[in-house]
């Protein structure tokens, strides 16, 4: 009897675990931003934005690059692995922030913080579609000169 309840414990665990994984890696792949639903409070959102990013989910973390080459002259880069507890990790391609902290909110919701030294420049509330094809990204940052702006961004996978 206590070896069937094993087997049984494990299989859920598996199950579970399994089932975990699926939820999270519907988010992964490609998303490119969608312009015309995408702003800024500022009024200044370029109007020949061109940001890509690429997701890769496991159950523990989020691997993340993005390309941003609305400037074709100099494209900006940022990439990380960070884990979805909420604890910070280094963040590199960006001179404004150098961590981010990222935590799971609900199956669809993640809170992604980029900071400098600790100290909070963006906080965003990413928000996923239950069909996993739609992203939007709201949150507050902080500009070098010290000014803040709202902004929400839309992607589609790509």
């Amino acid at each position: 009897m206590m070896k069937e309840l094993a087997i049984v414990v494990a299989g859920w665990a598996v199950t579970m675990c399994a089932v975990a994984h699926a939820q999270n890696s519907k988010f992964n792949g490609s998303w490119k931003i969608v312009n015309a639903k995408s702003s800024w409070s500022d009024g200044n959102y370029p109007k020949n934005m061109s940001l890509a990013i690429d997701l890769v989910f496991t159950e523990e973390q989020l691997t993340y690059h993005s390309v941003n080459d609305t400037n074709k002259d100099k494209p900006a880069s940022v990439s990380f692995t960070a884990g979805i507890g909420g604890k910070a990790f280094p963040l590199s391609g960006s001179p404004r922030y150098n961590q981010v902290t990222l935590k799971k909110i609900s199956d669809n919701e993640f809170e992604l913080l980029e900071l400098k030294d600790g100290d909070v420049i963006v906080g965003a509330l990413w928000m996923f579609s239950q069909d996993g094809k739609h992203l939007v990204r709201w949150g507050v940052g902080k500009s070098p000169e010290g000014k803040s702006k709202a902004y929400i961004e839309y992607f589609d996978r790509q």
